[in-house]
């Protein structure tokens, strides 16, 4: 059964990518890679196309501000103004389609102004109730076109997951619009999510940075944790390598969420998100989210301690700021601000752990969030458990590995990039 479902995919996918190719060639040179290379999202290939693989079918896409074009014009726009797509249907996730809440929050149901289409909310459903809501809207086919910055607990790809199986359950097809992981998609890394602790931040067992674009997770997805496979068709991007980052794709960022301001902040993020399961601040109420991490009391033996790990790519700057929301909210605080000079070489998650263990090293006030929301992040008890029995930081890294080599061989399969 798996290597027919393996087979489906892989020939789904190629037809898809094969159906587009002379669109994109066709569509001339643009803003991008240097050498000769032109990036082409996935939705730019299926526009040049001419909607050819959305004829007859009422579409309903789930987006939010990220899903537009490099003249950035909002898909929605874009496809709402032309009659050879049946847009019938927009699907908000956290913080919604047009991005207006904060993180824990959506947009709820309305119609959207500019276009007038229904907009429903998908945020924190899943299952059958996620599937009625496909079913009220009338469509046949689900879009999804969303900007990922490559983190297991960030929550779109578990909003993918989520209306893959629902439109599976509602009988619908999917179709997934790839986009660049903007921080490379060169390398799995971290814990591996342990099933027990699967939330919104996590569904299934994939490492902390994944290290992959949002088709190739949707490939992965349908192989190998959904019950059923749904009717999947991906649309690749052209003129994308793994080693690219963001700047390289001559498109405009977007944040994909209020905390997710650049793509550098996308570079840390897979290892300073650990601090939202602490009682330190993570950055948020700051201009530079997950680069700042503090609290009351901390002091340059911080800065001084991480320096001291002599950690690949990154320096830390002792520092000062005053979150306007969010913890310690209108209060001083001190802490360390990470500075990445080699993002080559930099690892974001070991980066993280470092981060964590000489924190609590160095700072007596240092706590795990009471709910131990640390474990949800992580995926499992072992590095909470480890750190607070003391182990440095390559004892922590070291923890992992099997489980990551492992989630690194069923990764490769899904891979639709050199």
């Amino acid at each position: 059964m798996r290597l027919s479902r393996r087979s489906l995919l892989a020939t789904t996918t190629a037809a898809v990518a094969a159906s587009a190719a002379p669109a994109a060639a066709a569509s001339g040179p643009g803003p991008g890679h240097g050498g000769g290379r032109t990036l082409r999202t996935g939705f730019e290939r299926l526009a040049a196309d001419g909607y050819a693989l959305l004829d007859g079918r009422r579409v309903g896409v789930v987006t939010n501000p990220t899903g537009i074009t490099r003249e950035v014009r909002h898909i929605v726009d874009v496809m709402h103004a032309d009659d050879r797509v049946d847009l019938t249907a927009v699907f908000g996730p956290e913080h919604g389609f047009r991005g207006t809440a904060q993180a824990g929050g959506s947009e709820g149901r309305y119609d959207d102004p500019a276009t007038g289409l229904p907009v429903y909310d998908t945020y924190l459903k899943s299952g059958q109730d996620l599937a009625a809501v496909f079913t009220a809207s009338g469509v046949d086919t689900v879009l999804f076109d969303i900007q990922d910055v490559g983190a297991r607990f960030y929550t779109y790809i578990w909003t993918l997951f989520d209306c893959m199986e629902a439109a599976q359950l509602a009988g619908l097809s999917f179709v997934v619009l790839d986009r660049p992981n903007p921080v490379t998609g060169r390398a799995a890394l971290g814990p591996v999510l342990h099933k027990e602790f699967a939330t919104f931040v996590g569904r299934q067992p994939v490492s902390q940075a994944h290290g992959m674009t949002v088709a190739e997770l949707a490939l992965l997805f349908n192989a190998e944790f959904l019950r059923t496979p749904v009717a999947l068709e991906t649309v690749r991007m052209s003129g994308w390598k793994r080693s690219d980052f963001y700047d390289a794709s001559g498109l405009p960022w977007v944040p994909p969420s209020p905390n997710m301001p650049t793509p550098e902040t996308a570079l840390v993020y897979s290892g300073t998100c650990l601090f939202e399961g602490t009682n330190l601040s993570e950055g948020r109420g700051t201009t530079r989210p997950f680069e700042l991490l503090g609290a009351e009391g901390v002091d340059g033996r911080w800065a001084a301690a991480a320096n001291e790990l002599d950690l690949p790519g990154v320096r830390f700057r002792e520092a000062y700021f005053a979150p306007t929301f969010s913890k310690f909210q209108g209060r001083t605080i001190g802490g360390v601000q990470l500075h990445v000079h080699d993002r080559e070489r930099f690892d974001p998650v070991r980066t993280g752990i470092g981060l964590l263990v000489t924190a609590k090293r160095s700072w007596d006030g240092f706590a795990w969030r009471a709910d131990n929301w640390i474990d949800k992040l992580t995926g499992s008890t072992q590095v909470r458990t480890m750190i607070d029995a003391g182990a440095n930081t390559d004892e922590v890294v070291a923890g992992w590995q099997s489980e990551l080599a492992a989630f690194r061989r069923k990764r490769r399969e899904h891979l639709l990039y050199r």
